[in-house]
């Protein structure tokens, strides 16, 4: 599966091309903006595109008109082929969010019931109607809204025909755009009969399409397993990650990878390639989330060296700010143009270890050496061995372990070290040693 070996890059085009909140019903390409971001996602190493919604929405994309066409704030269809097709030129790989689960108020089908009541012929097409009810918007009648929120009404992921429509669009997703997979979201919302149609019907569209499923807690398993989800947000370790260097206590992180993929029989995931990230378009982004500035190239170190697809969120890769508190808008920002600094530069020669090695994308997982402020787990796979070192103390720290080996490379600087006598980690740094198994 490619999905494993790649760096991932994820846009929200609404907020990256600068769209209007709300939908004006006006045409404007500004899609066509990812095209002169292409140069910048090359250099940075990504060569996979994770778009949050492009379909024609009511506001903020989650809310679906209209899953056949591309937002009109956005362009149009061909626009968006113009988009995906230069990316594949590049070779990089597009993924598209799937909002399955719910729809907008603006849905077409909706707006048939809001008009036909219960004489509509799409009445059955959501997951729950009263039309003895009523909602907040007062339309004389009651839905079930995700969450509550009754501006995204729920689908019936029963019904055949919703099943069929949303079949029907993902192939003409495939046919006019070439995608690549789809990252689905709310996952945890969908049902299990539904994800496995989806599974089976997406593979016989097009080999190695990737489903990424959003899922916050619980059992991964249910969801990523030969006949589901090839992949999911690993939300699990992305509170770890940050949380792990702000109390400095790198036990926290590296309990939830031997949790998920360490040595041990009762290992969750071992062998799964979860998604991960250390922000993305819901939470505060990692620059304003990390007490201390020198963590940052360290944390994207540790995301990078885990198991799993590493994803980088835009704008941050030059350390962008932006808190959750301060609303959507702020975590979903229009950047006139990409930067490309000393953290980005460092980024960049962490997708190209990772890509360019077989055990930090497929090894196991094993702890080596562990303290608050220090930690060295190693990767291994078919001879390949990558011992990660990282230290987040502002003093240099000696590592004593058995290195089982002389001399390594190190994959990020493509410097020799020498294990004898201990390794001195300077502070704040971060290594990939490679060796052999």
């Amino acid at each position: 599966m490619w999905a494993y070996e790649s760096v991932f890059y994820q846009i929200y085009p609404l907020g990256f091309c600068g769209a209007p909140f709300e939908n004006d019903g006006a045409y404007n390409p500004r899609i066509l903006k990812v095209k002169d971001w292409i140069p910048h996602i090359k250099q940075l190493g990504a060569d996979a595109i994770y778009f949050s919604p492009v379909f024609e929405s009511d506001t903020h994309g989650y809310n679906t008109r209209d899953y056949a066409k591309i937002d009109c704030r956005l362009g149009n269809n061909k626009d968006f082929a113009e988009v995906c097709d230069a990316l594949h030129k590049e070779g990089i790989k597009v993924v598209l969010d799937g909002v399955f689960n719910h729809v907008g108020r603006g849905f077409w089908a909706f707006e048939d019931v809001l008009k036909n009541r219960e004489n509509s012929r799409y009445k059955d097409w959501f997951a729950r109607i009263d039309f003895y009810g009523n909602s907040n918007y007062n339309d004389g009648l009651w839905y079930e809204g995700w969450e509550g929120n009754y501006d995204l009404v729920k689908l019936n992921l029963y019904n055949e025909e919703v099943i069929n429509h949303i079949f029907e669009c993902i192939k003409g997703w495939v046919n006019e755009f070439d995608i690549d997979g789809l990252r689905l979201d709310v996952c945890y919302c969908l049902n299990h009969d539904f994800l496995r149609r989806l599974r089976s019907f997406c593979d016989s569209l097009k080999p190695d399409f990737v489903l990424i499923g959003e899922l916050l807690h619980g059992d991964y398993n249910q969801f990523v397993n030969d006949s589901m989800c090839h992949s999911a947000t690993n939300y699990e370790c992305y509170k770890g990650l940050y949380s792990s260097f702000n109390s400095m206590n790198m036990f926290e992180i590296v309990h939830s990878l031997m949790r998920q993929f360490g040595p041990e029989p009762w290992t969750l995931y071992k062998g799964k390639h979860l998604l991960s990230f250390v922000d993305n378009h819901d939470v505060t982004r990692i620059a304003s989330n990390l007490a201390n500035p020198s963590h940052l190239p360290l944390i994207y170190a540790l995301m990078f060296a885990m198991p799993g697809i590493p994803c980088i969120y835009y704008g941050s890769e030059w350390g962008a700010k932006a808190h959750k508190s301060e609303g959507d808008p702020a975590l979903r920002p229009c950047f006139d143009a990409p930067v490309f600094n000393d953290l980005s530069e460092w980024i960049s020669r962490l997708a190209a270890a990772k890509k360019n090695s077989k055990a930090l994308c497929y090894g196991d997982f094993k702890s080596v050496l562990l303290t608050n402020r220090q930690c060295i787990f190693e990767r291994c796979c078919d001879g390949e061995r990558v011992l990660v070192a990282i230290n987040a103390d502002s003093n240099t720290y000696t590592a004593h372990f058995d290195a089982r080996a002389g001399r390594a490379i190190d994959l990020i600087t493509g410097q020799t070290h020498d294990f004898g006598g201990g390794s001195a980690l300077p502070p704040y740094s971060a290594f990939f040693w490679k060796t052999e198994c």
